[in-house]
């Protein structure tokens, strides 16, 4: 799914949203000196694998939070942890590298990536998240995204990161 197709579903499940378009952002700190309104409810998004290359993260946490790989592997109760390869996001999630997004998973039609949100999160008014291209950010309530990835079959949960 690209772009046009995350926001006409968007239209057509009646979730509100506001779409911010902005140059290509591949990380968050190249996010950050765009300068784009409401920047502290972007979420930083990794798209992480075990050591077996079994299973598959995808994890959405606060901007300012870094992520500690042996903590995240006890907090999720894994094996080892590393960043998936870029073969992997194209294969699972259908994304380029540096446009890691939750609305990737409305391309995993296996349902390989586990979606994990940071329970922080829950406490913005919306969360910002490309919407299958790092040249847009999406702002929308995270109930909505969770609700909407659900619906597609996506293994979701929030965590305490």
């Amino acid at each position: 799914m690209e772009k046009e197709q995350v926001l006409s579903l968007l239209e057509e499940k009646g979730i509100p949203y506001r779409l911010i378009e902005h140059p290509a952002a591949h990380t968050i700190e190249e996010m950050d000196l765009l300068g784009v309104e409401n920047a502290q409810q972007i979420a930083k998004n990794l798209f992480l694998r075990d050591d077996k290359k079994r299973d598959y993260y995808l994890i959405c946490l606060q901007k300012d939070k870094t992520a500690d790989l042996k903590t995240l592997r006890q907090t999720l109760g894994c094996r080892p942890l590393s960043f998936a390869s870029e073969t992997d996001l194209q294969q699972y999630l259908a994304l380029p590298k540096g446009a890691v997004t939750p609305f990737g998973a409305l391309n995993d039609t296996t349902h390989k990536a586990r979606l994990r949100f940071d329970r922080t999160l829950a406490g913005f008014t919306t969360v910002g998240v490309h919407p299958n291209d790092n040249t847009a950010t999406v702002f929308l309530k995270l109930a909505d995204l969770i609700k909407l990835l659900q619906g597609f079959g996506s293994d979701v949960e929030l965590i305490d990161l």
